[in-house]
C-alpha cells in the first residue's frame, strides 16, 4: 500500500513575551509571541511541520480551523501530495464550504497556509534539501504551476512569469555560491519595541550596529513626542549612515500619517511601515504621494496576493513585505514574489515573530537565486527571540541570515519546547498559573 497522511496533529503554543514587553507596538502593546502548530504525519514514519504566527488569544481559532481543514490531508498519498503542492493549495483555498468564511483571507486561509508549509517542510525533508534550494532547482515551468493566476494575469500572466524566472538563470551559480559564503542582508526590530526605556533603546542601537545591521527599525505611532525623542536618541547612537525604518503598524488614518511623518522626517526615516489600514490600497499610495522619498512598506497583513496585485498597479508600495504565514502558505507567497519582480518591487520579507524568521528566509533565498537575481535595498527583517525552540534555527552573523543547510522549511519546533509552552497545560502556563493562585 502507498505511503498516505496518516494524521495531523495541531496545537496551541504560546510564549509569554508580554512580561518583557518583547514585541510591543502601537497596536500590539502586551503580545504573548505564539503559534498554532502542526504536525502532519505519515505511514512510513515521515514528518512534515508548519505552524501559523499569532499574538495569543485567539491562537486557539487557528488551531480550531486547522483541524477542520485536516480531513482534506488525510488518507493523500503522498507522492501525489508532494509531486503538485499547488494542487493542494488550490483544493484547499477553493473549498465550496470553507471558503464561505473568506475567501482568501483571515483565519482559515492562515490555516491553509499552514497546512500547505506542512507539506513543502515534508516535500523539501524527503528531497534532503533545504526549502529554498527545493524551489530554486525547479524549473521556471514547474515554478509556474505552482501559481494560481486566475485573479492576476491583468497584472501578471504565465508568459510573464516564465520569462522572469527564465531571465534569472543566468548567473544563478555564482549567486549560490554568494550566498553560502556571505549569507543573506537582514536588517533588526530587536531595538525598537515601544515598551522598551530609553537606556535599552540605546543600548540595543549600539549593539545592532555592532553586529553588522545598516538598517534598524522602530516601532512608532502612540505618541508623537515620544517618538520624535526616541528617533532622536536612536539617530544620535546609529549615525547617519545607517537606515532607520518605522513601523506603525496600522494604527494612524491617512491624514495623520502624513502629519506624523513629517514631523519625525528630521530623523530620515527611511521607510513608514503599514502606516495605515492594511486594506486601504489608496490610502496607501496617497501617503507614498505625500512623503516621497521616504519609502512605504507593506504586506504583513494583506489578506492574500490580490492585494499585493493592487497595491504594485496603484503605486502604493515601494517595498513589498511578504509573510511566511499570512497568506495561504509557500504557492501564494511564490505569486507574490512574481508579482513583486514583474513590477520591480525590492521584498523585505516581514519576520521577528515566532518563527517566521526561520521560514521566511527560504523564500527570500529562492527569490534571490531564481527570480529577482539581487540583494541590494533587499533584507529579512531579523529579532532575536524564540530561535532556541527550534530544531534548525536561523544562523544571523554579521548583519546578515546564514543559508540553512538541513532538509526542510526550518519549521520544527522542538518537542520539549511545544510541551513546555502548550497553552493552557504546558509546564511553563501551568506553573505560571499555580504561582498565580
Amino acid at each position: 500500500m502507498s505511503e498516505r497522511i496518516t494524521s495531523v496533529e495541531a496545537i496551541d503554543v504560546r510564549f509569554p513575551t508580554s512580561r518583557q514587553r518583547d514585541g510591543s507596538d502601537a497596536m500590539n502593546p502586551f503580545p504573548d509571541y505564539s503559534a498554532a502548530y502542526l504536525l502532519l504525519r505519515t505511514s512510513a514514519g515521515a514528518e512534515g511541520h508548519g505552524l501559523v504566527f499569532t499574538v495569543g488569544r485567539g491562537t486557539e481559532l487557528v488551531v480550531a480551523a486547522l483541524r477542520s481543514l485536516a480531513p482534506m490531508v488525510v488518507g493523500e498519498p503522498v507522492d501525489r501530495l508532494l509531486a503538485d503542492p499547488g494542487a493542494l493549495a488550490r483544493r484547499l483555498v477553493g473549498d465550496s464550504q470553507m471558503r464561505w468564511l473568506g475567501p482568501e483571507k483571515g483565519v482559515v486561509h492562515m490555516a491553509a497556509g499552514g497546512l500547505v508549509n506542512a507539506v513543502w517542510d515534508l516535500a523539501a525533508r524527503r528531497a534532503g534539501k533545504p526549502l529554498w534550494r527545493l524551489l530554486a532547482d525547479l524549473t521556471p515551468e514547474q515554478v509556474v504551476a505552482q501559481v494560481d493566476f486566475r485573479y492576476l494575469r491583468d497584472a501578471l500572466t504565465e508568459e510573464d512569469a516564465l520569462g522572469l524566472l527564465r531571465a534569472a538563470r543566468d548567473g544563478r551559480a555564482e549567486r549560490e555560491r554568494r550566498l553560502l559564503s556571505e549569507g543573506y542582508p537582514a536588517y533588526t526590530t530587536t531595538p525598537g519595541w515601544l515598551g522598551y526605556d530609553d537606556d535599552k533603546l540605546a543600548r540595543l542601537c549600539k549593539e545592532a550596529v555592532d553586529a553588522g545591521f545598516r538598517l534598524i527599525k522602530l516601532k512608532v505611532g502612540a505618541d508623537l513626542g515620544e517618538d520624535v525623542r526616541r528617533l532622536g536618541i536612536a539617530r544620535q547612537t546609529v549615525g547617519p549612515d545607517v537606515r532607520i525604518a518605522v513601523d506603525a503598524n496600522q494604527v494612524w488614518g491617512v491624514p495623520e500619517a502624513i502629519r506624523w511623518m513629517r514631523a519625525l522626517a528630521p530623523f530620515d526615516p527611511y521607510w513608514i511601515e503599514e502606516p495605515t489600514s492594511p486594506d486601504d490600497v489608496l490610502g496607501h499610495a496617497a501617503v507614498r504621494t505625500a512623503l516621497a522619498p521616504v519609502k512605504v512598506a507593506t504586506g504583513e497583513h494583506a489578506h492574500n496576493a490580490v492585494m499585493f496585485k493592487q497595491l504594485l498597479q496603484a503605486g502604493a508600495v515601494d517595498v513589498v513585505q511578504i509573510d511566511a504565514c499570512r497568506v495561504a502558505g509557500v504557492n501564494e507567497n511564490l505569486a507574490i514574489l512574481l508579482l513583486a519582480a514583474k513590477f520591480g518591487a525590492p521584498v523585505c520579507p516581514h519576520a521577528g515573530g515566532v518563527g517566521l524568521c526561520e521560514l521566511v528566509q527560504h523564500l527570500a533565498m529562492f527569490d534571490f537565486l531564481a527570480l529577482s537575481g539581487s540583494t541590494e535595498d533587499r533584507a529579512i527583517e531579523y529579532v532575536d527571540h524564540l530561535h532556541e525552540h527550534f530544531a534548525d534555527p536561523v544562523v544571523v552573523r554579521d548583519g546578515r541570515y546564514h543559508a540553512p543547510r538541513a532538509p526542510g522549511m526550518s519549521a520544527e519546533m522542538l518537542a520539549a519546547s511545544r510541551a513546555a509552552y502548550r497553552f493552557p497545560d504546558g509546564a511553563r502556563w501551568a506553573a505560571a498559573k499555580e504561582a498565580r493562585t
